[in-house]
């Protein structure tokens, strides 16, 4: 029999002796992962008329956090396995930090463009190391951490969408609006910047399971085009659904609202339902019960999209849980914290580029059609291979068990 080797109850005492900081630094973190991408939202039109952007040119904006998510997301372990996992997430804080400021200090759309690109690529790459800091540093906590860091990402991602607003107006222009979202980042970087120094003593070589093992799963397919699709629904949402509440006559202000109700009720549920799709014996009956809220709230939508509105934005909302149950998932479905960064970096790289079809689509179709029932209608059919998928990943197996046995006898 092999012995332990000698670095691991070092760094065992490391990790310990973190908890606190990392727990502080991971909810911080979770707060960002979204404001940079979803504040444009809310304020869309006034950007679109501040840098003269066409409807391409908006609709590529709101498509620029999945884009980014799906090509720098796929780099996130192979830099963490050469700077450290801790290294690398300050570095993402502190890109999202410059790109938030670079953004509302030029009035040229493409440098707009290239800084948004900048502050959701920074996220976009913390995004995927979440779930291998959790596997990490609480191995048998990953629902209780997962429902907190979900639940911090659901705060994080309703104050964007309520505020930007507010503070837009009280600034006198969206720019104020853009740019406060920085502050955040750069508080978010602060627990890092003494976490750095723990990257030798808990990290020891490269990562096991690389993102190509798993492209050779079915299991590692299935979770992308699961997280694809539930991302798909979620950037179209918080892409347009406060233009589409505008469109139905709401103000500004109460559209950015609604948007924030459907983000809020995400709160207390995300407190729950990880802790619950950790513990039930019935994950795929949580899992495809949550997806089936996401036809009801968008065909309530298209039949009455004024009066009933704050009914199908929480309703909506519900759907949008699909997120931390899929990021759940993430961390129970593989063993290691190699393996979980690897499924993670996978899941969202593939499955962001099917996401970056969604809020693209659905700008040119609102733009064909001039209206949003047609829109909500190609959603509501896309929930569907949604809930099949889900099925499929539901099942109670690990990455590691499906690697080919030359791979699985190096874990």
């Amino acid at each position: 029999m092999s012995s332990p080797r000698p670095a691991t109850r070092p760094a065992t005492r490391h990790v310990a002796r973190t908890v606190p900081l990392v727990l502080v630094g991971v909810l911080l973190l979770a707060l960002n992962l979204r404001p940079a991408a979803v504040s444009v939202g809310p304020v869309l039109a006034e950007v679109r008329s501040g840098l003269g952007l066409g409807a391409g040119e908006a609709s590529l904006l709101t498509s620029l956090p999945v884009l980014a998510f799906a090509v720098l997301g796929a780099l996130a372990p192979a830099t963490a396995a050469r700077v450290g996992l801790h290294r690398t997430t300050l570095l993402t804080l502190l890109a999202a930090a410059a790109g938030l400021v670079a953004r509302v200090l030029t009035d040229d759309d493409v440098v707009f463009l290239a800084a948004s690109l900048l502050a959701v690529g920074g996220m976009a790459m913390a995004n995927v190391l979440l779930p291998s800091l959790v596997k990490l540093h609480f191995p048998d906590r990953i629902g209780p951490v997962t429902s907190l860091y979900t639940a911090a990402l659901a705060v994080g991602l309703t104050l964007a969408l309520t505020l930007t607003v507010p503070i837009s107006e009280a600034g006198g222009g969206f720019r104020w609006g853009l740019g406060t979202w920085a502050l955040l980042a750069v508080i978010a970087a602060l627990p890092w910047v003494a976490l750095v120094r723990r990257d030798r003593a808990v990290e020891r070589g490269g990562s096991r399971v690389s993102f190509l093992d798993v492209a050779r799963t079915r299991l590692g397919w299935a979770m992308a085009g699961c997280f694809g699709l539930q991302a798909l629904q979620a950037y179209a949402i918080f892409g347009w659904f406060a233009q589409l509440w505008r469109d139905a006559g709401w103000s500004p202000t109460a559209a950015g609202a609604l948007v924030g109700l459907l983000a809020g009720t995400g709160i207390p549920l995300s407190l729950w339902l990880p802790r619950l799709m950790a513990t039930t014996r019935r994950p795929r009956a949580l899992l495809l019960g949550v997806i089936g809220t996401y036809p009801v709230a968008y065909l309530g939508m298209v039949l009455s999209p004024w009066w009933t509105a704050p009914l199908w934005a929480v309703v909506a909302g519900v759907g949008a849980c699909t997120f931390p149950l899929v990021l759940t998932l993430i961390g129970l479905r593989a063993r290691t914290p190699e393996g979980t960064a690897a499924l993670s970096a996978f899941s969202q790289s593939v499955g962001y580029l099917l996401a970056a079809l969604g809020p693209f689509a659905v700008g040119l179709l609102n733009e064909a059609t001039g209206g949003w029932t047609v829109p909500l209608l190609v959603l509501t059919a896309l929930v569907l291979p949604m809930a099949v998928l889900g099925a499929y990943v539901a099942r109670p197996v690990f990455l590691e068990d499906a690697l080919p046995p030359a791979r699985r006898a190096l874990q």
